[in-house]
């Protein structure tokens, strides 16, 4: 299987087609969830609450809000490690400066490209709406932008998950030539 990696909007079926293609591999699953729980925000804990709801009981979890990398490199070599999502992971590291968070996208695409296991990766689409009118929404839509891209070169397949339908654009499209780095004003 490799590096799959599963695209789209909010609220398309993502999770659900990557849990389908985890369940597929015939492998145990690691799911590995990137968010974490508030206390004080009852909506998003339903949204977990959901999440969880919908995985088989033999699945393991592991909270993983910020250090990918080393769930990557710890995990057996023997499973599937469904990662979900890289936008909730983005907005948990928005407080890194540019440098720090290139570092970190740069660890986190060569800890995959090296991953000798099967992942599947969940990424939101954003910027397919309006600019946003803040910086840190910016700088968020921009980066998960730009990290999708980089993981998009290293996936395959690479699924878009929109409109209730599946499609496997590594099979329909033609790659971009590499993402250039992140602008460093």
């Amino acid at each position: 299987m490799g590096i799959i990696l599963v695209t789209g909007p909010a609220r398309s079926g993502k999770s659900e087609w990557a849990e389908t293609l985890a369940m597929q591999s015939g492998k145990s699953v690691i799911y590995v969830a990137t968010a974490q729980v508030d206390a004080g925000d009852a909506e998003w804990g339903f949204r977990i609450e959901q999440h969880r709801d919908r995985r088989p009981s033999n699945w393991l979890t592991l909270e993983v809000p910020q250090n990918l990398v080393a769930a990557i490199k710890t995990t057996p070599l023997d499973s599937c490690l469904l990662i979900d999502s890289l936008g909730t992971w983005v907005a948990n590291l928005l407080e890194q400066d540019n440098s720090n968070w290139e570092e970190t996208g740069q660890n986190l695409c060569l800890s995959l490209e090296l991953a000798d296991r099967d992942i599947i990766v969940v990424a939101e689409e954003t910027g397919w709406g309006v600019v946003p009118a803040y910086p840190i929404g910016r700088t968020f839509r921009d980066r998960l932008g730009n990290l999708v891209r980089r993981l998009g070169a290293i996936a395959n397949p690479v699924y878009l998950v929109t409109g209730g339908y599946v499609l496997n654009l590594s099979a329909l499209g033609s790659p971009l030539p590499p993402a250039l780095p992140i602008d460093k004003r």
